[in-house]
């Protein structure tokens, strides 16, 4: 399950080369979110290529089961 969706996408190719930076430097600001899912799509014509990527996430990551 999911409570949040943010939506990353690029056309231009300067767009797309910084596309990776632009992700990391967002989760490395919203650390606080639990991604849960993601969807990444290519689409095309003849001028212009877009990448998508989708992140689907939740708040407060789940902490890990105390060992006993």
């Amino acid at each position: 399950m999911f409570t949040g969706v943010k939506v990353f996408s690029a056309t231009k190719a300067k767009e797309r080369e910084e596309l990776g930076e632009n992700v990391t430097r967002w989760m490395k600001s919203n650390s606080d979110l639990e991604i849960v899912d993601r969807v990444v799509a290519q689409s095309s014509d003849n001028e212009f290529h877009c990448y998508t990527l989708v992140l689907f996430y939740r708040h407060g990551k789940q902490q890990p089961p105390s060992q006993p």
